[in-house]
């Protein structure tokens, strides 16, 4: 017996010996026998380092920088009561009606230190009450200075301190695949930031707003983008992102956003005057085509062709005929509607102005004091977000 004990003490002895030997020199030996249970996994990490540069392509820079002053907007409508709500015999059958709230959502971009934010109007258009959410967290009651439905914008007025304010950029330097980031509230999930470029310039005729330039990117762009922030790589606001073409209601790769040039313009007249104030003459321009030129006897081979004049209007005061074509507006030179309508407008009301015109093979030129521009109704064709 005592010889049996003495064999095992001495066979234990040993295998602690070599498991003792193997953990120290071939750990690696035993965790590949480790079972998923309670067992130890083998890893590699990145060695711990200090911040390093951003990849060669990341746009997180330009995000960083525009990102802290895109807000979210949130509003809220009292919704329309039934007519009879208010008939005991009404409530009677149908009960009382509980007329819930509506509510909206949408973006904008702090563009002054003052609390100006810009926006789209028909985020805010009707809203009885309007919350903006910071990027920080912060929240404040939002109050609309004034708006602008012909180009679909709108700005309003926080009291906040030490906001964080983006940089406007140009975006007349603007070319076709240029690299921009779209940054909004999508569908309320947070704050969120797509890539693209900029795939088309210029984009008229569109049936959205009544002045019509926008930008056309293949950023992702969805319900509660509106009134969101365009940037370039640099992170500078080139547009206020404004409506998508969508067969889904959701990104389709073509979304439209209207130029920091036109916004700032309106931002400076909301400011300063509570509206925006445009010119108007009272025709009804076409772009100059072969067919009109013959119908009207017209040599012109560039200029906008007028095929309608409003009786007793500032054009036909001036002297303005259907046939004219205008080929320049205090000598800038205009070749088609889109930039007649964005000349005009931005005359000064009460102000004459010379045109440029050919009528028949004569040139000549006229002077035209533009009116103020009546109000139009909105136009809405392709969704808006």
């Amino acid at each position: 017996m005592k010889r049996f004990w003495l064999l095992f003490s001495q066979a234990v002895t040993v295998v602690l010996a070599a498991y003792f030997v193997v953990a120290t020199l071939k750990p690696e030996w035993i965790h590949q026998r480790s079972t998923s249970l309670g067992g130890v996994v083998s890893v590699i990490e990145a060695p711990v380092a200090g911040p390093q540069p951003p990849a060669a392509g990341s746009l997180s820079a330009a995000a960083k920088r525009a990102a802290p002053a895109v807000v979210s907007i949130n509003t809220s409508k009292a919704a329309p009561r039934h007519p009879r709500s208010n008939d005991p015999w009404f409530r009677f059958f149908f009960g009382d009606q509980a007329d819930q709230p509506q509510v909206g959502l949408g973006s904008g971009v702090i563009v002054s230190p003052e609390g100006y934010i810009l926006t789209n109007n028909h985020v805010v258009e009707g809203a009885d009450e309007i919350e903006v959410t910071l990027n920080d967290g912060r929240h404040a009651v939002g109050k609309v200075i004034g708006t602008d439905p012909d180009t679909d914008l709108a700005v309003l007025k926080i009291d906040l301190d030490k906001l964080p304010i983006i940089v406007l950029g140009n975006s007349d330097s603007l070319q076709v695949g240029d690299q921009v980031l779209a940054i909004g509230n999508p569908f309320g999930v947070g704050q969120t930031v797509t890539s693209g470029i900029v795939s088309a310039l210029g984009r008229n005729q569109l049936g959205i707003n009544t002045f019509e330039n926008f930008i056309q990117t293949d950023a992702a762009i969805n319900p509660g983008n509106s009134g969101g922030a365009l940037v370039d790589i640099s992170g500078n606001l080139e547009g206020i992102n404004t409506a998508i073409y969508s067969r889904s209601g959701g990104s389709m790769g073509i979304g439209f956003a209207i130029p920091v040039s036109t916004a700032k313009q309106v931002l400076e007249d909301i400011v300063k005057e509570g509206k925006v104030t445009r010119g108007w003459i009272g025709v009804e321009p076409n772009d100059l085509s072969p067919e009109l030129a013959e119908t009207f006897g017209v040599k012109a081979k560039s200029g906008v062709i007028i095929t309608g004049v409003l009786q007793n209007g500032p054009a036909a005061r001036a002297g303005i005929r259907p046939g004219d074509v205008i080929t320049g507006v205090a000598e800038k030179k205009i070749d088609n509607v889109q930039e007649l309508l964005t000349t005009v407008a931005g005359l000064k009301p009460g102000s004459a102005t010379r045109f440029s015109l050919q009528r028949g093979g004569d040139k000549m030129e006229l002077d035209v004091t533009p009116g103020l521009r009546p109000k139009a109704p909105l136009r809405r064709l392709p969704e808006r977000e």
